[in-house]
């Protein structure tokens, strides 16, 4: 009953702020209007979300994001890629996902046009780039700080950044640069 209580408490936050960031705009809007119109105390929004408000309109943990990125390479089906199957993994995430909920639309839109949240979100995929270059390189059976591995990550990584900052289909732009990345990195191993 706690966890349903803590979830509910979450998901008020959220849907808040998320109304008060449509009204309003990321920038017209207080933390402490947006704990008043979730019906809690500053305290307690701070202490659902420690990394305060832009933290709002990202839903979830980091840390089990990362494991599913970093699963998913380790998991892949036989015969599929790396990039193959962080494409596969990114494509039902952020700005690639096909059938977005009208909240998860509504957030992107709030996302692509503020720069701190932009940030935000690049921040939020690129934590994953070390555990991301540890799994590329291990299933290359590469050394663990392999550059190759870590520049893989890294652009990898940047593809929602890219795909939020181009008028074009994100979606599309995951395939063309993974395509692009799928060509030219298992290339530049052998030498």
């Amino acid at each position: 009953m706690r966890e349903r209580k803590k979830a509910a408490t979450r998901k008020a936050i959220t849907e808040a702020a998320l109304e008060l960031f449509t009204a309003r705009g990321y920038d017209g809007v207080g933390v402490r209007e947006i704990a008043e119109a979730a019906g809690t105390s500053i305290a307690t929004l701070f202490a659902y979300f420690p990394d305060g408000k832009a933290s709002l309109v990202f839903p979830g943990d980091r840390s089990r994001h990362i494991a599913a990125l970093v699963d998913a390479v380790h998991g892949r089906a036989p015969g599929q890629s790396v990039l193959e199957a962080v494409r596969d993994h990114m494509a039902g995430r952020g700005p690639f996902a096909s059938d977005p909920t009208p909240d998860q639309r509504r957030a992107l839109d709030i996302i692509r046009v503020t720069p701190e949240l932009r940030d935000y979100a690049l921040h939020s995929w690129t934590v994953a780039q070390q555990p991301l270059t540890e799994a590329v390189a291990q299933e290359a059976a590469l050394p663990h700080d392999d550059l190759s591995a870590r520049l893989l990550a890294r652009y990898v990584l940047q593809i929602p950044d890219l795909a939020n900052t181009l008028d074009a289909d994100a979606r599309h732009t995951l395939d063309v640069v993974t395509r692009l990345l799928d060509r030219g990195w298992p290339a530049c191993l052998v030498e």
